[in-house]
């Protein structure tokens, strides 16, 4: 396996696998550390303790930033900063904000003075989760017109992310033109990157919004082509597209079409426990498919 450089980590990352993402990475790390690059080196100990706090290892991930930090000089000023970054992912994890934003602004400053902007917006963007409300869409702006700017293209492709982090920003505000807007805009980002997945979500997107403008047989039409381009990809649909043809045929009155999806949302949430937090709305999804206890 070829060395990578620290831009090129991000390359190996599979975040919905972490524990798979750490051993592709401790694979690297003997190598990498044989070639005295020490600041590449302490980059790849950050990435490895960020995939050890995504399986819910927080100890591990501590015992790492901290042995990151004990090597820290004027030498490794990126491996710097992507500590900033992983000692606030670590905390914002554990319900700590405050710590979080404390970190994320060390994050930003440095990597402001060292020119680094992929990490500058990934910074923003994080204070834009960990802080308070009325501020978050401050900092996706900021992280948004950098990435619209640099000439670096890691930074430029943080894009589509940031009009979709908006896009939610106005969708919660009830904003819905403005949100429908930037999901657009993501969607565009997305196609011409050719994600394919990516993209599927982005029109899923719109078409939630579109609901919420109350333009519901269009949401409904585009709810189902989604369906199909997943089925089309040998993916079977998840709970939210389910719930949305199902929450768009209730609401065009046709209560008997929508069961089977609301009872196919159901199960798949029911089976993962993606809305293990919001019970109410389940609740609403099984009595809507008529389901029995």
């Amino acid at each position: 396996m070829s060395i990578p450089t620290p831009s090129a980590f991000d390359a190996l990352w599979d975040y919905d696998h972490p524990q798979a993402t750490e051993e592709r990475f401790r694979e690297l790390l003997p190598e990498l550390t044989a070639t005295g690059n020490l600041d590449a080196t302490l980059q790849l100990l950050t990435q490895i303790a960020r995939a050890q706090g995504l399986q819910g290892r927080f100890t591990d991930a501590q015992a790492t930033l901290n042995q990151v930090q004990a090597q820290l000089s004027e030498a490794t000023p990126e491996a710097q900063v992507r500590l900033h970054l992983e000692r606030g992912r670590a905390a914002n994890s554990a319900g700590q904000p405050a710590a979080a934003c404390d970190s994320f602004r060390a994050a930003y400053a440095l990597a402001n003075a060292l020119h680094r902007d992929f990490y500058t917006i990934d910074a923003l963007h994080m204070l834009a989760i960990a802080d308070a409300p009325e501020r978050q869409m401050d900092w996706n702006q900021q992280a948004l017109t950098l990435a619209q700017q640099s000439s670096d293209p890691r930074a430029a492709n943080w894009q589509a992310s940031l009009y979709n982090n908006l896009g939610w920003g106005y969708f919660d505000a009830n904003d819905y033109a403005q949100a429908l807007a930037n999901f657009e805009q993501a969607l565009r980002c997305r196609e011409q990157r050719g994600q394919v997945r990516e993209t599927l979500i982005a029109r899923w997107c719109i078409a939630r919004t579109l609901r919420a403008l109350g333009r519901t047989a269009e949401a409904l039409q585009r709810q189902q082509e989604i369906r199909a381009a997943w089925l089309a990809a040998g993916e079977e649909p998840d709970g939210y597209g389910s719930e949305e043809i199902a929450e768009n045929l209730w609401e065009m009155g046709q209560g008997e079409a929508a069961r089977p999806y609301f009872a196919e949302a159901y199960a798949r949430f029911a089976a993962n426990g993606t809305l293990a937090d919001q019970p109410e709305r389940l609740a609403r999804i099984k009595e809507r498919a008529n389901l029995a206890e």
